[in-house]
């Protein structure tokens, strides 16, 4: 795995010369807190160098790895820092099949449970929410509740899964390999779409925000405020 050695030095120039202090994003694309990030330490890195500039910044991760810069996000956090957490199924056992080697799930909301502990705005990312696998109420219901036993503040949703065509030949595969027959059903009911939302959805939806009103968990998350009305994002 490659590592981006000078990553660090250009962080520290980029903040050096910006002029807004808008929230910098960790990470959209990538998981800041992969296996490697024990011994590189980049991401812990990287937040002591935001920390230092004074930004604003959001993680999103899968991992309770993020634990190991709790003291640096408490320092971000005199700003804004908030931490969310991908959670798709409330159960450890389904996460092994679909996330294999992420951390358990069970792990990651202790890791929440923490965060909020220490005052960092921290919430569950529900998606994607696998049709006919991660859909149904059961697990929905059970995501909000342990959600709100762990101190989330918010759940942001997407009821469905997006899949390009390459995607969709390894995500085939795994439904072969994982769940006999439910690749048919997905054939038959989205062929060769790039959206695949789940059955129901709007049920499904109407079900998940009755139960985050009921426990008081919002369902986007409190974005930072600036003093200014300009707000730069960074990725």
């Amino acid at each position: 795995m490659l590592v981006k050695a000078n990553a660090i030095e250009l962080l520290q120039k980029e903040l050096a010369r910006k002029r807004v202090v808008g929230t910098i994003g960790l990470s959209s694309m990538n998981d800041p807190y992969m296996p490697l990030e024990a011994e590189v330490n980049l991401t812990g890195r990287a937040l002591q160098v935001i920390a230092r500039f004074g930004f604003p910044v959001h993680v999103i991760t899968k991992s309770d790895l993020v634990l190991k810069d709790l003291d640096t996000l408490c320092e971000i956090n005199r700003t804004y820092a908030a931490v969310s957490f991908t959670v798709t199924t409330a159960g450890d056992d389904l996460a092994k099949k679909v996330e294999p080697g992420a951390p358990l799930v069970s792990h990651r909301l202790k890791a929440m449970q923490v965060l909020a502990g220490r005052g960092i705005h921290t919430g569950i990312v529900m998606m994607p929410v696998l049709p006919f696998i991660e859909d149904s109420e059961d697990n929905v219901t059970a995501i909000v509740r342990k959600a709100h036993e762990h101190g989330a503040a918010y759940i942001v949703p997407s009821f469905g899964v997006t899949l390009r065509d390459r995607q969709r030949a390894y995500y085939n595969e795994r439904l072969d390999e994982l769940f006999p027959g439910l690749r048919q059903k997905y054939e038959r009911a989205y062929g060769d779409r790039y959206h695949c939302p789940v059955p129901h959805a709007d049920r499904l939806a109407k079900v998940f925000d009755d139960l985050c009103r009921q426990h008081g968990i919002a369902t986007q998350m409190t974005p930072y405020q600036p003093d200014t009305a300009q707000q730069l994002s960074l990725f």
